[in-house]
């Protein structure tokens, strides 16, 4: 047997429920060699580098 429901549930309490479900704004912080706009903990696409290190040499 399957799970029924007791009652209908409305219109209102469905859409409450699935109002916070949504995607969040993308975090950015500022890279600290460069100080273009990143992603934490990822390589700069800008430099290449990565903890003030260079890690991927970038070509201009």
């Amino acid at each position: 047997m399957s799970i029924c429901p007791k009652n209908k549930s409305s219109k209102g309490r469905r859409d409450k429920r699935r109002a916070n479900w949504k995607m969040a704004p993308v975090n950015l912080v500022k890279c600290s060699k460069c100080g273009a706009l990143m992603m934490p903990h990822r390589v700069c696409k800008a430099c290449g580098s990565y903890n003030k290190r260079e890690i991927v040499s970038v070509e201009d």
